[in-house]
């Protein structure tokens, strides 16, 4: 796919899937966890284009990554009190 992601332009699960590079049960998860936000609409999910440039974007990768690192130390201090 040649074209730009555009911010104002509204995309199904599979245009998603395609400028992502990911597998349907990836654009699954990234919906259920809440990574890509998204409106389902007459049982369809619907996507910005506004969420897939968020989503790739290098500012907000290191976010996910500070989130990551949060949970994975909360959990670790849970582990340590079993």
């Amino acid at each position: 796919m040649a074209e730009e992601i555009n911010p104002n332009k509204v995309y199904t699960t599979e245009e998603a899937q395609d400028y992502l590079k990911v597998s349907n049960s990836t654009i699954k998860r990234l919906l259920k966890n809440g990574i890509i936000q998204a409106n389902k609409v007459g049982g369809r999910y619907k996507i910005l284009g506004n969420e897939l440039l968020r989503l790739v974007s290098p500012n907000k990768e290191t976010g996910f990554e500070k989130l990551y690192y949060h949970i994975k130390n909360k959990t670790k201090k849970i582990i340590g009190k079993w």
